[in-house]
């Protein structure tokens, strides 16, 4: 059972229909992520609702660009309650059933950004540099109890929020990356499945760079 979480159910059901179609089952649940005190007992019903968890991806970001001298302290605070205190509620409410099970795989979407800063994105780079601290002590804490904790870092991926910056600076982009184009969801997704597979049984608080050699 996959449970697919967003803001709008309209926006998960083809990802739900291509699920059930390959003879697996799906259940679409709506839920601002950024509302901890619903989203932890939407990760709690789940649990108890399955009778356990085992796998918890962690894939919800947001931007609110602008440069350090001109970013209001709104912008700021918003997108690390998004991209970071939402992170920490989720993977906080799984740990539990995850340990009860003694078995869990917590992957979370960070960035380079989180990694080489980027400018006019102050808010946005802390989050996901966070992101990373906050993995490896989950990684740390969980271990024993048979759970690991990951991150998985994409550079410049084909998305609606790349397609926001314009052809001209995506030619740009594309010229620094070694392999000369940007990255596909797809690829994205299987680094995901790797890490939620037995065949990183052993692999924990580690940050898998998925960026087509960006920042080699």
């Amino acid at each position: 059972m996959v449970v697919l979480i967003s803001r709008s159910a309209d926006a998960l059901e083809e990802v739900k229909k291509e699920i059930e179609e390959k003879g697996h089952t799906a259940e679409v649940r709506v839920c601002d992520v950024g509302d901890g005190d619903a989203l932890r007992a939407l990760i709690e019903d789940v649990a108890s609702t399955h009778g356990r968890l085992d796998i918890l991806v962690n894939n919800a970001g947001i931007t609110r660009d602008g440069l350090l001298m001109r970013m209001s302290d709104e912008d700021f605070d918003t997108v690390l309650n998004v991209n970071l205190r939402s992170i920490f509620v989720a993977c906080r409410a799984a740990a539990r059933p995850m340990m009860r099970g003694r078995f869990g795989r917590i992957i979370n979407i960070g960035s380079v950004t989180g990694l080489v800063g980027n400018s006019g994105q102050v808010n946005y780079a802390a989050s996901k540099a966070a992101l990373v601290g906050l993995s490896k002590s989950i990684a740390k804490e969980l271990g024993s109890k048979g759970v690991t904790s990951n991150v998985v870092a994409p550079g410049f991926i084909e998305t609606d929020m790349t397609d926001n910056l314009g052809s001209q600076i995506l030619e740009g982009v594309t010229k620094t990356i070694p392999l000369r184009r940007l990255g596909k969801p797809e690829e994205i997704a299987s680094v995901v499945s790797f890490l939620a597979s037995e065949d990183s049984s052993y692999l924990s608080g580690q940050v898998l760079v998925v960026d087509g050699g960006l920042i080699c």
